[in-house]
């Protein structure tokens, strides 16, 4: 006998492979549920839109949020075909779902040359040291943005 977290979990396979032969992108897909019902569909689509941010997780958050007219899942769960790569962890943990589900760990997903460990390895560097060079600039100027939202009296925080 099936539970419903599997079935989640297959419909998320499902859409990984179905629309990775379709030409989308990647073989990765995923769902977003609350109350056990399925409320969007996601699945990666880099290739079709041009868009290197286009990840079944972002893809799926995005269309979930819509859908609830919310921009965070706390009372949902997320199914994803793998494990998170470091952006879409990022973008999970603003969505804030209750719980994540995955089926391919990272290590599979590097053997079939969806290796993010670089991206890791970045992240513990200093800035100086990255692959890609930042610079900072204007940092007085930018800090008017954070003052305005401090002085804004109707900001919602998130």
């Amino acid at each position: 006998m099936t539970t419903p977290k599997e079935e989640f979990m297959r419909e998320a396979i499902r859409l990984s492979i179905e629309k990775m032969k379709a030409g989308f992108g990647g073989p990765f897909g995923a769902v977003v549920v609350r109350n056990g019902e399925i409320i969007a569909r996601g699945y990666n689509n880099v290739i079709t839109s041009n868009d290197p941010t286009a990840h079944a997780e972002v893809d799926v958050i995005r269309k979930a949020c819509q859908a609830l007219g919310t921009y965070q899942l706390t009372d949902c769960e997320l199914y994803t075909s793998c494990e998170p790569c470091p952006m879409c962890l990022g973008a999970i943990y603003w969505a804030r779902p209750k719980k994540v589900y995955y089926g391919n760990t990272k290590s599979d997903a590097a053997q079939a040359g969806f290796d993010d460990q670089f991206i890791y390895n970045e992240l513990n560097k200093e800035l100086p040291e990255r692959t890609i060079p930042m610079e900072q600039l204007l940092p007085h100027e930018a800090l008017a943005a954070f003052e305005a939202w401090l002085a804004k009296t109707d900001r919602e925080e998130y």
